[in-house]
């Protein structure tokens, strides 16, 4: 028969089907769920071989794996062995090596999210640092095919015990401090295995060494402001009106009225909001386009901002946008004496926890915090519904007046 999705989707475990089309063609299932295609061939000196073209899924479909099989045949036809080629490169390339082949496929956006989009810049640039600070240094010699899932613990403990924490260069005169610890270590194995996965897909492996590592609990998200922090930092707020950056001083007030990501905020422009319908419409976020509510509170904080370019909260220097709030975040909170654990992303968590408080659903926590639903509509939508604009109301009046207590 020609293989068609019809029949991947009816193989059963361990089952195998030819293709009519192109001899020695074929796809099998194993225990699991996966389907891989393969070509059965002999080379020139009689020799049988088996090459995995690739499990189903993009970019696998029973035709693209079709193509590929016609194309390694005419390999063979001119005396080449594709299987023996694949696996000398199998034991060649380096984790190294294909860090750097991931993040050019990254670059590229053929590494998707779980949201069907490529990554964004900040992301790349993030994964960028913890590959060459916390990976390369540890497995990059190793061979992708010969990582074991104990090289993987080893990692894991390495980066858990701060010993792959260093100062970096950053530009001509920047440093940065490279920091270990558990949740450093739970976000570098993330990304690894990601990057195992993409390799696995591409058949330089059979599985992902990843799996099965157990990994640090990441609390860094479960951190909310209690009432006595937001008396602190409404405080703080106050005295900085008077010497920080007012930029920078709105768009922390701005980030605990709306539970924007910082990135957000610091990247908004006046033409993505409507101050009228009280609405944000970012084009491009990490779950890709998404339609804010804004409160009438966030709403004052913009009309009393001098606009002066595109960018809502502009860089001090150059007018472009700052490039982290993180400089001007501890200007404003050091005088208020809190944590150093607090940090811009800990607004986000406070506001949905806020919302929580006062009885909101998930699926209205959801929109208000911009988070991927499942709903058509959501995609077309240009301005926020009466439902959305109370609940971003009642939970920006409510971390208000905790500000003011």
């Amino acid at each position: 028969m020609r293989i068609g999705q019809r029949h991947i989707k009816a193989l059963r475990p361990g089952e195998v089907v030819w293709d009519s089309a192109v001899t020695g063609f074929g796809a099998r299932r194993q225990k699991g769920e996966a389907r891989t295609y393969f070509l059965f061939y002999r080379t020139a000196e009689a020799r049988q071989r088996w090459h995995t073209i690739g499990r189903h899924g993009a970019p696998w479909t029973p035709d693209t794996a079709r193509d590929e099989a016609r194309r390694l045949l005419g390999d063979v036809a001119r005396g080449g062995d594709p299987a023996a080629a694949k696996q000398a490169i199998r034991k060649a390339i380096t984790t190294a090596e294909w860090c750097d082949r991931y993040m050019a496929d990254a670059k590229a956006g053929l590494v998707l999210t779980r949201f069907g989009s490529g990554k964004k810049a900040s992301t790349l640039a993030i994964d960028e640092g913890r590959i060459a600070r916390h990976i390369k240094p540890v497995l990059g010699s190793l061979a992708v095919a010969a990582v074991t899932e104990a090289d993987i613990r080893n990692l894991r403990d390495v980066v858990a015990a701060g010993k792959t924490a260093c100062y970096v260069k950053t530009g001509c005169r920047g440093l940065a401090r490279v920091r270990g610890g558990k949740g450093t270590a739970t976000r570098v194995l993330r990304l690894l295995g990601g990057i195992f996965t993409y390799a696995v897909a591409h058949g330089l492996r059979a599985d992902n060494p990843v799996r099965g590592v157990p990994q640090f609990r990441d609390g860094q998200r479960e951190r909310r402001l209690s009432k006595s922090e937001y008396r602190a930092l409404g405080k703080a707020l106050g005295q900085a009106d008077k010497s920080a950056w007012p930029p920078a001083v709105a768009a922390t007030r701005f980030l605990a009225l709306t539970g924007f990501r910082s990135g957000e905020v610091l990247n908004l422009k006046w033409f993505e909001v409507d101050l009228a319908a009280r609405t944000a419409i970012l084009p491009s976020t990490k779950t890709g386009r998404s339609m804010r509510p804004l409160s009438n509170a966030a709403c004052d904080v913009l009309r009393k901002l001098r606009r002066a370019g595109d960018l809502v909260f502009p860089s001090s220097r150059g007018g472009g946008p700052m490039p982290k709030l993180a400089k001007h975040w501890a200007r404003i909170i050091m005088p208020a004496g809190l944590s150093a654990d607090i940090s811009p992303h800990t607004l986000r968590h406070s506001f949905a926890s806020t919302a929580a408080d006062l009885g909101y659903s998930d699926l209205t926590i959801a929109a208000l915090l911009g988070h991927k639903t499942r709903t058509v509509t959501s995609r077309y939508a240009r301005t926020a519904d009466p439902v959305l604009l109370a609940a971003a109301d009642a939970t920006a009046n409510r971390i208000r007046d905790l500000m003011r207590a």
